[in-house]
């Protein structure tokens, strides 16, 4: 693990420096992930320079009070969906006042899937302010609980890094 989760860190050394660099800011929004991007994140001395915070929203209710992700959003899709992805990023971004947004809900394991939503089912969505649609990746992950959080986190680093060097997320 500690070698995946060095390859974390180096990922977000490189978004603290291009953030640091383009003058943007950084909010989480996490689920399934437990707060594991925000701690990455935060492993990078000089991380208060553009990380904002961040919100683990574990719970639908805390999504939709927290981070004001639509109640019939939730009903409609569920917790574990695009839309809801979306909706979190954007509501940590606006809530916190953040260049970056990143939203991660999913299923972590080893239960708690079923057909339609399996184990290791995970969507990330990344909201900017440029007025381009938010981007959102569906990941299908075969892990462990673990790396199934890592591979996750890592994912949220890259859209994060590709959204903050001008490219889509």
């Amino acid at each position: 693990m500690g070698d995946q989760l060095a390859g974390l860190v180096a990922l977000a050394g490189r978004l603290q420096s291009v953030c640091l660099a383009e003058g943007l800011t950084v909010a989480t929004a996490e689920s399934c992930t437990g707060g594991l991007v925000a701690h990455v994140l935060t492993e990078v001395p000089g991380s208060s320079g553009y990380l904002l915070g961040g919100v683990v929203s574990y719970a639908d209710d805390a999504k939709r009070t927290v981070l004001g992700v639509p109640a019939i959003t939730l009903q409609a899709h569920g917790a574990v969906s695009a839309q809801v992805a979306v909706a979190m990023a954007e509501g940590v971004r606006a809530r916190l006042g953040a260049s970056l947004g990143v939203g991660v809900t999913g299923i972590a394991g080893p239960g708690g899937g079923s057909p339609a939503k399996p184990v290791g089912l995970v969507y990330v969505a990344v909201a900017g302010p440029d007025g381009a649609a938010p981007g959102v990746r569906r990941c299908q992950w075969a892990g462990d609980r673990s790396s199934n959080k890592r591979d996750s986190a890592r994912v949220a680093l890259e859209m994060l890094l590709a959204r903050a060097e001008g490219g889509e997320a």
